[in-house]
């Protein structure tokens, strides 16, 4: 099957997927909702109490606060996966001439599109709440690049409870982990200000260097390393996560 075969069967299937999505915005909307409520809890309620360095702390948390609203939408991805697999949707679209590899790329990139549009009302809403950015264009483009990374990565995560999952719980219970992660690293406070342990694992796991990475873009500070460190992470786990979802999707189709 040639690459515009696939190209044109994974557009087909990705209309299909974006009309359900906007038949029910309020996907959209819940996933949004979570983490707006939790940057109006931390900024107006605990921000007086947090020490994170200089500036309004809205900006400090706006990052972290980005991750967790893709962690969040990732989970209606596997949810979705799951009703299409049990509903035997993924068995009628084999049955016709359609790249397999089409119809997971449709879901990740309906997800791709759908936590960019979150993304973009929770950036939003701290604009109102006096977010504010130094960042030039190049800055923004490489802040869309990281996030963009990111939602692919943990799509692809979200992947493979989705096919392998046996009820619709345990396709989405997976994200609960990945939206606890940034809370244990500099999304909220300064890692200095962590007891030794915790801040060892806080520095050494991923969340730490890509909000790190986007906090210095959207400052229009140097990022220095921790751009390539944020990137070789999104790149990996996206590399790893690709794999494994596809095997697991291979095995599932061949029963």
């Amino acid at each position: 099957m040639t690459g515009a075969h696939v190209v044109t069967d994974t557009g087909v299937l990705l209309g299909r997927s974006l009309r359900h999505v906007t038949r029910s915005l309020d996907t959209i909307i819940t996933t949004a909702v979570t983490p707006i409520a939790m940057m109006l809890l931390f900024v107006y309620v605990l921000g007086g109490a947090i020490t994170a360095g200089p500036g309004s702390y809205v900006d400090y948390l706006l990052p972290g606060i980005l991750l967790i609203t893709i962690a969040s939408g990732i989970a209606y991805t596997a949810f979705r996966l799951f009703l299409d697999m049990q509903g035997g949707i993924f068995e009628r679209l084999h049955s016709m001439p359609i790249a397999r590899s089409s119809v997971l790329w449709a879901h990740v990139l309906t997800s791709l599109v759908a936590n960019l549009a979150s993304v973009v009302v929770v950036v939003l809403v701290a604009l109102l709440m006096g977010f504010r950015s130094a960042a030039g264009v190049p800055a923004w483009l490489a802040v869309a690049g990281i996030l963009v990374l990111f939602t692919l990565a943990l799509t692809w995560i979200a992947v493979i409870p989705g096919i392998t999952a046996k009820s619709a719980d345990g396709a989405s219970a997976f994200a609960y982990p990945l939206i606890f992660l940034p809370f244990i690293s500099s999304a909220f406070v300064p890692t200095a200000t962590m007891p030794g342990p915790v801040r060892w694992f806080a520095e050494h796991q991923p969340v730490t260097s890509i909000v790190d990475a986007l906090r210095a873009l959207l400052a229009g500070q140097p990022v220095g390393s921790d751009l390539w460190i944020a990137l070789a992470w999104c790149a990996g786990i996206l590399v790893v996560a690709y794999a494994a979802a596809m095997r697991a999707y291979r095995r599932r189709i061949a029963r």
